[in-house]
């Protein structure tokens, strides 16, 4: 198995190889929410990379429930046009584009003005910074119905807009990944409790947005292998929910891992395991890979082609890779072209405050990607303060902006 093989899936759709670039929040919209000048630019650059697939980064479902607020959102037909544009630009050089699509439930900032929902009223443990977020109100049944709606609407609109495909965000804290962990759903209803019960959103959601959508439209699910926490979301119940998706109608499985809490999609686990430096999860992945029926996918730190060819003799069918193609989009092309030893990383942020080294990782990617949303070369070298700061005064303006057309609305 080589990366530049194509990789057939379930719905008869085909990818070129088995290199994604992996979702990242990128917080480019425009200020009504949608696909920017910036952002196409972005996935220009990545559609001219050489990866097969393109995973674009949170598009949420609900514009009182953002992960950022310079997310993109997509709720009704109002923009299908700069949607159009955006699945466009993402297939132009022969990639399938698919939307990541998401909720984060109690994982949205207080700051933002909007009420939190969460499977239970369980607030995050953040240390200093668990003030930054609201206790959230336990959803009742009929928000739970809506919801499952609001997936499937956003599913049904993307195939609208010449999207190939949706991921359904059930990883790293955010709603439905919540339901999963029985750290923040402590529900005695049928949707908490047992696993099968805890996985039951996740399952109607998945049955849902499957109907919503033509057979070719690829429908995939993001889990977490394990969410690093003690007592939380274990390898063991990632297995077993990929036996439960084994009976939907769903083309491909991504692999990764953590939450706000607990940041192992950066190599950092709370629970004190040792996370690899490449390819987090892929001791989790081969295990899971066995019991699935459809093919798997692996994202964490993966930024060289050993790796890469590492993740697929373990059984695993496709490697996502995030950081690496925000420093440098054409790192497959580049591969391809017989440069193996061609890689692209960030410096280790080694500060005391595991919270705030956290918030300066993620700011570094962003940094990134703000560098190639305007045409300019990356900085791999950037100061992890500089770039802080720099997304806090950017994140900061957003915030008012959200907050006044949020308060228009209403």
């Amino acid at each position: 198995m080589t990366a530049f093989q194509p990789l057939h899936l379930p719905n008869g759709s085909i990818l070129a190889n088995r290199i994604a670039k992996a979702a990242m929040e990128e917080n480019l919209a425009d200020l009504n929410q949608g696909p920017s000048a910036e952002l196409l630019q972005l996935y220009r650059a990545w559609a001219e990379g050489g990866a097969g697939l393109l995973l674009t980064g949170n598009v949420m479902v609900d514009r009182r429930a953002m992960t950022g607020p310079g997310g993109v959102v997509l709720e009704d037909a109002s923009q299908l046009d700069k949607f159009r544009d955006w699945a466009r630009i993402g297939r132009a050089k022969g990639a399938q584009i698919w939307m990541q699509i998401n909720h984060p439930g109690r994982q949205m900032q207080a700051n933002l003005g909007q009420p939190t929902v969460a499977p239970s009223a369980v607030a995050l443990q953040l240390g200093g910074l668990s003030k930054m977020f609201a206790v959230p109100k336990a959803l009742d049944e009929a928000e739970i119905a809506e919801l499952i709606q609001r997936f499937a609407r956003t599913a049904q609109l993307a195939e609208q807009a010449g999207f190939n495909g949706v991921q359904i965000h059930a990883a790293h804290g955010y709603l439905l990944s919540q339901f999963l962990s029985p750290l923040s759903n402590k529900r005695t209803d049928r949707w908490g409790g047992p696993l099968e019960n805890r996985a039951r959103l996740l399952l109607e959601v998945v049955t849902a947005v499957r109907a919503a959508v033509a057979p070719g439209f690829c429908v995939a699910v993001k889990l977490n292998s394990a969410d690093f926490q003690r007592g939380g979301f274990a390898a063991a119940d990632a297995k077993r929910v990929v036996q439960l998706l084994n009976e939907q109608a769903v083309d491909l499985v991504e692999l990764s891992g953590g939450s706000y809490e607990a940041p192992a999609m950066q190599g950092d686990a709370r629970d004190g395991r040792t996370l690899a430096r490449e390819a987090y999860f892929l001791e989790f992945a081969g295990e899971i890979a066995a019991v699935a029926r459809m093919p798997v996918m692996v994202t964490g730190g993966i930024r060289r082609l050993p790796v890469v060819e590492q993740v697929l003799a373990s059984g695993v069918a496709m490697a996502g890779i995030g950081t690496a193609l925000a420093i440098e989009p054409a790192l497959p092309k580049q591969w391809q072209a017989g440069q193996r030893e061609a890689l692209a990383e960030l410096p280790p942020i080694r500060w005391k405050n595991k919270a705030f080294a956290s918030l300066a990782y993620m700011a570094t990617v962003k940094f990134q990607l703000r560098q190639l949303s305007r045409g300019k070369r990356t900085h791999a070298q950037v100061s992890p303060l500089r770039a802080l700061l720099l997304e806090q005064l950017k994140a900061a303006w957003r915030t008012r902006v959200y907050k006044r057309s949020m308060a228009s609305e209403g």
